[in-house]
Formats: C-alpha cells, structure tokens, sequence
C-alpha cells in the first residue's frame, strides 16, 4: 500500500469489490476473510458504505451493492465523450477495410456527423463534419430511423414525415413510406443499413448503431466509399469489422456491446 493510499478507504473498496462478487450477496464474516480484516473492522466499514448509500441489506439479511453505485455509475457513462472513445475504432476500420470511417450522434432527430478518418486511398470520398444525415436516403439516417426514432413516430417514418417528405436525392431513393417501413425492418433485423447509391449516385455506405447502457442509440459508426469499389461482394466483407467496431464502442459506453 502506498504512502498516498488510506487505509481503511482502501478497505472500503476491497469490500465494495467483494461484494459485488457474491451474487447473491455476503454477510459480514464472510466479507471480512476475503479481504483480510477481523469482522469488527469490516462491520463498521460496510455501516458507512450503507449509510452512503453503497451497500444494502434486509433486515440481519447478506449485504448487496446498493442503488446509489447505479447513479454513480449513470453519471461517469455521461462524462465520456463518445468522440474520443470512438477514434481508436474509426482508425482501425480504415486500417481492416481501406474506407472512410464516420461517427454521427443523434440529435434533433437526425444524425450529425462529428468525426471521421478518411481513407488512404487516391480516390476518396470525404465526409463533412456537421453534416446531418438524410432519414430516409442515407446509412446512418436509416439507422437513427431504426434505432432512434421518436417515441411514438410510426415505424418507417421519420417523425411520422407523409410521403411527400422522403425526397428522391437519385433514382435508387426509397420515396414511399411503405417501401422505408420495408427497409427498416431489414435495418433492425440485419444490425446495420446499408445505402446504395440513395443520396449521391456514386457514394455506397453503411452504418451500424452504437447502444448505451439502456440499449438506447447513442452514436452510429459508418463506413463509406465510391459505389464502383463498393458493390455487393465488397460492402458484404465491411459487415463484420462495422459490426465488431460498434459492439466494442458500446461496451466502453457501458451499453450490451
């Protein structure tokens, strides 16, 4: 233990750490040999852990992690910042696919860009930083659709937009709401959205949800490049490392991964 170390908040944690192992809970003696304190000692210890709020028990009952860990643990997972997560995940998958990689987060019911490494390549297609994503004609948009869609908006719709909204950008965008209900579903079912050609003709692109820890979206990881060296085969080999880069990013967001 260092010199800077106290001692007893030391051993306050040890027992924070040993509690949470026993699932079912642990009572004091048994508390007391796995960190290696007399049961007096560790008593008085988990009565101030309980009276802030960090441990609990029923009545002569095992004691548990308490509520308060739960708010505590909310408030950390809002301090990080999902750009400076996410970089180490946009570099590796312009390193495992050769593509510009994208981060958006969702906002005002869009999904903004915020980041992106380009790709290495001569031609490369760049993605503007601010940038809101069309709904209905772009990867990421599908996804805000899917997976981030107002409560209470009809599936398939962005904010519950009529037909006249879904905009044809090129002769490839979906332009009926029937048909982006459709499209949805594959989105939800598959993971990831895909766009071909839907916004600008010779842009391919797909994206996949970031979840937190409530499975809510908190931020959409992409990959995009120009359709002729994207087409089916090429876009099916991104699947994977998208899919991987967006479960990890989640998991040290404190969401299902």
């Amino acid at each position: 233990m260092s010199e800077a170390t106290v001692g007893s908040v030391a051993r306050a944690i040890a027992l924070l750490d040993a509690v949470a192992e026993s699932d079912g809970g642990a009572r004091v003696g048994e508390l007391a040999r796995r960190i290696g304190v007399n049961p007096s000692t560790a008593s008085r210890l988990l009565g101030t852990l309980e009276a802030g709020g960090l441990v609990e028990r029923s009545p002569q009952g095992p004691y548990r992690l308490g509520l308060k860990l739960v708010a505590l643990a909310d408030r950390v997972l809002g301090q990080l910042d999902v750009r400076d997560r996410a970089r180490p995940w946009l570099s590796w998958l312009v390193q495992e696919t050769g593509e510009t990689a994208t981060l958006s987060v969702p906002g005002g019911g869009e999904a903004i860009t915020v980041d992106f490494v380009p790709s290495p390549s001569s031609v490369v297609s760049l993605a503007r930083l601010g940038r809101p994503s069309v709904a209905h004609a772009t990867a990421a948009g599908k996804v805000m659709l899917a997976f981030g869609a107002p409560a209470g908006a009809p599936s398939g719709e962005p904010s519950g937009a009529p037909d006249h909204d879904l905009v044809a950008y090129t002769e490839r965008t979906i332009t009926d709401a029937r048909g982006l209900a459709e499209e949805l579903d594959r989105v939800r079912s598959a993971g990831l959205a895909e766009a071909v050609g839907e916004r600008e003709p010779d842009l391919n692109a797909l994206a996949a949800p970031v979840l937190g820890r409530g499975g809510e979206l908190v931020a959409i990881l992409g990959l995009q490049g120009p359709a002729a060296r994207l087409p089916a085969a090429a876009r099916r080999a991104l699947r994977d490392p998208l899919l991987r880069a967006a479960s990890e990013l989640g998991q040290s967001l404190g969401g299902p991964g």
